[in-house]
């Protein structure tokens, strides 16, 4: 059963699945992230502290410059990634970023997608359909 199933003006990347963390601050690859150990370290963030590889990265809005796209890429052929990010905006950087490091990106909704979305909720992103689909509460 699906309860929940959200519609994006924009996407790219490929179909994933995963866990979702979720705050309604900002992203940025440069500022908000750790690359080499894979967790939120800007002590400010709501997420500080935790990992966010293979996680499905729900916010509130892109930060940042051409920073966070060749680092979305160098974080790609690292391994420490997230799975995918979803956004209430989005700028050209990030999605640059995001089609160029190989991450599945979706933003633009009619609700605050921060608010739709629970932290640690199971996700399916569907490009191509621009959706997000929630599959499971947290657990």
């Amino acid at each position: 059963m699906s309860a929940v199933i959200l519609t994006a003006r924009h996407a790219l990347g490929r179909v994933v699945e995963g866990l979702a963390l979720v705050a309604h601050d900002g992203f940025s690859a440069r500022y908000d992230l750790d690359r080499i150990a894979g967790v939120f370290s800007r002590p400010t963030h709501a997420l500080a502290g935790q990992s966010y590889v293979d996680r499905i990265l729900v916010l509130d809005t892109a930060k940042g410059g051409v920073a966070t796209a060749w680092m979305l890429h160098e974080m790609q052929s690292r391994g420490v990634v997230p799975r995918a990010i979803v956004l209430n905006t989005v700028n050209p950087i990030l999605a640059q970023g995001a089609a160029f490091g190989g991450v599945t990106l979706l933003a633009g909704f009619d609700v605050d997608v921060t608010a739709a979305v629970a932290h640690g909720a199971t996700l399916r992103l569907d490009p191509a359909r621009r959706t997000l689909e929630v599959l499971a509460a947290p657990g």
